[in-house]
Parts: structure tokens; sequence; C-alpha cells
């Protein structure tokens, strides 16, 4: 072999070594990102978490209405997420059972507001004025709602029954009424985040999929709608 040729194939496998070691080490191929695996805090669409999803998908919110500008306003939830609320011109607004309209609606009221969420932006169907101390502080504490800090581990805990066999990202998104009741159940019992889907389980329960806080991350319902856990 020429002194040439032997340079030449001593460089053709450093570079093949050198690639190999690339492989080995390179966070995209040895690891997934965190945006693609935790979902909880502030997704991207079609990234993280059970169910990954291409698209917004329904959901909802409950909070303290901070500001109007029509056609949207922003609400804070009771564990300090900031929830931007866009209407539509087929949105709804209740006061508990009594039609109102976007006009009546005013700083510091809590609402809730069900549509359909992309992030912590909701394209609101209905909003429905809560008595004042629905789905404040105090109740989310009580539920043990852990608020969303960036970078903070979220809590490992299982609260209640999980469905039998549950597998974190089977189930089919569902929407209508069905998405409403999960979404109005799961709020209820653990106030302080955003429901950004509703998954149908093969069970016939719903996994409620939570964001914006560091627990719970999914919460289940039953066909009967009654919250049984989360976790």
């Amino acid at each position: 072999m020429s002194k040439k040729t032997g340079l030449i194939a001593v460089a053709l496998v450093s570079a093949v070594i050198g690639l190999a070691g690339c492989a080995a080490t390179s966070p995209s191929a040895s690891a997934p990102s965190p945006a693609a695996t935790s979902g909880h805090g502030f997704p991207a669409a079609g990234a993280g978490g059970s169910n990954a999803r291409s698209g917004a998908a329904e959901g909802g919110a409950v909070g303290t209405v901070d500001s109007l500008s029509t056609p949207s306003f922003t609400l804070t939830t009771s564990a300090g997420q900031q929830v931007t609320v866009n209407e539509a011109s087929s949105t709804t607004f209740l006061d508990g059972a009594t039609s109102i309209s976007a006009s009546d609606l005013t700083t510091g009221e809590t609402v809730l507001v069900l549509g359909t969420t992309s992030g912590t932006t909701i394209t609101a169907t209905q909003v429905i004025v809560q008595a004042n101390d629905v789905g404040g502080s105090a109740a989310s504490s009580a539920a043990g709602v852990v608020p969303f800090q960036r970078g903070a581990p979220s809590a490992a805990k299982q609260d209640g029954q999980i469905p039998a066999n549950y597998t974190e990202g089977e189930g089919t998104i569902v929407s209508g009424a069905e998405a409403d009741q999960a979404t109005e159940a799961a709020l209820a019992a653990y106030p302080g985040g955003v429901v950004d889907r509703v998954v149908k389980l093969s069970t016939g329960d719903y996994e409620v999929h939570y964001i914006g806080v560091n627990w719970p991350h999914h919460i289940f319902v039953d066909q009967t709608f009654q919250v049984v856990g989360a976790n």
C-alpha cells in the first residue's frame, strides 16, 4: 500500500468512528426532547404527553377575568396560569342559566370557559359566569393542585382510582357534550389548570389531559362524569 493510499484509509476509518460517536451521543438520537415528552407545561401542538395531537382540541379552564378587550379577554386560574380567551360570533354567554352578552362580563368575575384549546389560548364556545368562590385558590390547594413552575420536577403522586389497564397514550380524542361534561367535572375537582383535550378510553371512561400545572396531568372521569382519580 502506498503512503498516500494508507492516509486515505485512515481518514475514512476516522470519519466512520466519528459518525458513530455522534449517533451515540446526540440528544436527538439518544432521548426525546423535553417538549416531546412532558406536554404538561406548555406543549407544542402535536407533541408531548399522552394522545399527542396534530391540532387544537376541546377543553377549557376556570378563572378570574383580568382584562377585557373585545373580541377577547384574559383570565387567571387559581394556580396562577394566565389564559387568553378568544370570542367568536357563535360564543354563548351565560350567568348561571341566564343568557347574557359579552359586554356584561366584568373584571374580577369568575368564569368557566369551554371551547377549542390550543396551548393556553381558548376559542370559546361557552363562557359561564360562576359564583366567586368557585375554583378559587383555596379549592385548588385543597385538591392538591401544584402550580406550574418552569424547571421544577412534576409531582409523582396518584389520587383515587386509575381505570384498570390504563396505558398513557391510548384512547380517542372526543368533542361536543362528552368533552364539555368531562372538562367541567375535572375543573370542578382540580381547579387551576387548563384542559387541552379529553380522551375516551376503551372502558368508556375519560382521561382529561391537564396543562399549566405541575400536578395533576391526567384526571380520570367515569361514564357518569364523576371524577374517580388523577395522576
